[in-house]
């Protein structure tokens, strides 16, 4: 018989195995970019105007490597670079950049609800109750929200119901009362 911190190993050892299956049923949605461009490609839907600097620090690359991918994007014509405010300038993408994260979000989208077709429609309430909780427990901050949603589909999952922003917005409520 397993022991109680075996088991939790073994709990800890299929979470990790299910992220590697997320990962891997994800990674054709991001066509022939890399997880990085991809996040900046998504972020920039979003959140128009960010700079490279605010970029860099979302999608967890140095400022050089953030330059580097933004000239990428923009020799293929998916990002533009807007007028410079001082010693910044906001990136937008062209509607060939919005068109792009469109598509890599419907097939992100649909192999993720792959996934979860596993589960009985009774099951999944459940499992997204747990999901939610585990993926608030793990918010330690707004740039871990940031960071941690930088592929996500933000008009699905806004303010209200994200469980990583909502927490993220209750760590900076306890914060501004300190």
């Amino acid at each position: 018989m397993m022991h109680a911190y075996a088991m939790q190993l073994l709990d800890a050892n299929k979470l990790g195995a299910l992220g590697a299956v997320i990962r891997d049923s994800t990674e054709a949605s991001l066509r022939e970019l890399s997880p990085s461009a991809a996040a900046v490609l998504s972020m920039l839907h979003f959140k128009p105007g960010l700079t490279t600097t605010q970029l860099a620090e979302i999608v967890g690359v140095s400022q050089p490597t953030a330059v580097r991918l933004i000239d990428g994007l923009e020799r293929q014509a998916l990002i533009v670079r807007g007028k410079p405010e001082g010693r910044v300038t906001p990136l937008m993408l062209t509607e060939r950049g919005h068109a792009q994260v469109k598509e890599m979000q419907a097939l992100r989208l649909t192999a993720l609800d792959g996934l979860l077709s596993a589960l009985r429609s009774d099951e999944r309430p459940r499992f997204v109750s747990m999901l939610d909780r585990i993926l608030a427990g793990a918010t330690t901050s707004r740039a871990f929200a940031r960071t941690t949603c930088r592929l996500c589909e933000h008009d699905l999952c806004g303010a209200e119901v994200c469980p990583i922003g909502c927490r993220a917005a209750e760590i900076e409520k306890q914060e501004s009362e300190r």
